[in-house]
C-alpha cells in the first residue's frame, strides 16, 4: 500500500516538475517579448514612389557586398527611393543567419536597425566563423551603446523570431531560392550586372516622376542566387 503511494506520489512529483519547467519557460518568453515592436526596416524615403525590397541573409557574402551598392543608389535617388530590408535566413548553408537576424531585430528595439546591420556585414568573416557569434553581437550593442541588458533579452524574444520566420515564408512563397534577391515596385528584379541593376531603378524613379526613363536593356540573365551578383559585387 505504501508502495503505491509512493509511486503516485513519485509521479506527482514528476508532473508538478514538468508543469513548472513549462510555467517558468512560458514566462522567461513573455518576458523577452515585452517592449518588442515589429515594423518594416527602412531607408530611403518612407513614402517614395518607388519601392526597392532586398530579401538578404545576414551570413551571406554576396548581401554583404550588395550594401554599399544599395546605399549608393540611395544617395543618388533616395528622395524617390523606398528601400525595405527584409529576412531570407538561408540556414542550411549559413547555420548562423538566424541569430544573427534576431540580433539586427533585437537591436531595431532601441532604435539601431540599420547601425547593427552594417556592422554585422562588415564583420561578416569575424562572427560567421566563431564557434559562440553571441559574444560578437553583445560586443557590437556595446559599441552602439545599446541598453544590453535589453539587448539580450529581446535576442529571446519569440515575435522577433516569428517575425524573421514570416518573411522567410514570404521569400518562399514567390519561389525565391536565393540572396540577395531584389524587388522592384513589387516585381522580381532579373539583373546580371551592376549597370542593368541601377538603370532599372533609375528608370522606375523616372517613370514615377513622369519622366521618359532612359531605355535600358533588360538582362535575359537572371541571377538563381548570390553567385552572379557576387561577381558584379565583388566577390
Amino acid at each position: 500500500m505504501f508502495k503505491k503511494h509512493g509511486v503516485k506520489l513519485t509521479i506527482l512529483a514528476v508532473v508538478l516538475l514538468f508543469a513548472g519547467a513549462i510555467y517558468y519557460a512560458n514566462l522567461a518568453a513573455s518576458q523577452a517579448n515585452v517592449g518588442v515592436v515589429i515594423e518594416p526596416n527602412i531607408k530611403g524615403n518612407p513614402d517614395g514612389a518607388v519601392t526597392l525590397v532586398e530579401y538578404s541573409d545576414f551570413q551571406c557574402p554576396a548581401c554583404a557586398a550588395a550594401v554599399p551598392v544599395v546605399n549608393d543608389l540611395l544617395e543618388e535617388y533616395g528622395e524617390d527611393v523606398r528601400f525595405e530590408y527584409r529576412h531570407f535566413p538561408l540556414v542550411t548553408i549559413n547555420p548562423l543567419a538566424i541569430p544573427a537576424a534576431r540580433a539586427v531585430e533585437a537591436a531595431g528595439q532601441q532604435g539601431q536597425f540599420w547601425p547593427m546591420h552594417d556592422l554585422l556585414f562588415e564583420n561578416q568573416q569575424t562572427w560567421s566563423t566563431a564557434a559562440n557569434p553571441t559574444t560578437f553581437f553583445i560586443a557590437y550593442a556595446e559599441e552602439l551603446e545599446l541598453d544590453v541588458a535589453t539587448f539580450r533579452r529581446h535576442l529571446d524574444a519569440s515575435v522577433i523570431e516569428e517575425h524573421i520566420q514570416d518573411q522567410f515564408g514570404e521569400a518562399r512563397q514567390q519561389g525565391f531560392t536565393g540572396t540577395p534577391t531584389f524587388t522592384l515596385n513589387g516585381e522580381r528584379m532579373q539583373f546580371s550586372t551592376y549597370d542593368d541593376f541601377v538603370a532599372q531603378v533609375g528608370a522606375a524613379v523616372a517613370t514615377a516622376n513622369g519622366e521618359t526613363p532612359e531605355s535600358a536593356e533588360q538582362s535575359a540573365a537572371e541571377p538563381s542566387s548570390a553567385s552572379d551578383l557576387g561577381l558584379e559585387f565583388g566577390i
